[in-house]
């Protein structure tokens, strides 16, 4: 595709562009853009390529695969950084409730009817444990 582009832009450059032939001494047929004694100019027309309908039909399809294929990749990265973003909050979550049970400390949760039920220190130690692991797990 750059190529055709690339022809485009010099066709006009070579549209005005006047082409030289001469021969040497050794019978050497020569091209240049600067006339020598003895040449003659060489009239240059530019093809004009034209694309059949199968070969337009080919181009459409490889440019709607690639601009399939770089939806796919632009959804694929979207939703990658929501599973880190969701990760990272998960992490967070676990390690500010890891800092909410105090070493030493009583550990509770609260019932329904808002009273405190605390838990043995074995208990607590469990969950600590438990937190602990998770963060091994997820927060690595």
């Amino acid at each position: 595709m750059r190529h055709l582009l690339l022809i485009a832009a010099l066709l006009p450059t070579l549209a005005t562009a006047e082409i030289y032939r001469w021969t040497d001494e050794q019978g050497r047929v020569h091209f240049g853009q600067r006339p020598v004694a003895g040449a003659e100019t060489v009239q240059v027309k530019p093809q004009v390529v034209e694309r059949d309908a199968h070969t337009r039909e080919r181009e459409a399809r490889s440019q709607r695969f690639y601009d399939a294929r770089r939806e796919e990749q632009q959804q694929a990265a979207a939703s990658a950084a929501a599973q880190r973003e969701e990760r990272d909050n998960e992490c967070r979550d676990l390690r500010r409730r890891l800092a909410q049970i105090p070493e030493g400390f009583n550990y509770y949760r609260t019932d329904i009817n808002g009273e405190r039920i605390y838990y043995s220190d074995e208990e607590t130690d469990t969950a600590r444990r438990q937190l602990r692991e998770r963060i091994a797990q997820r927060c690595s």
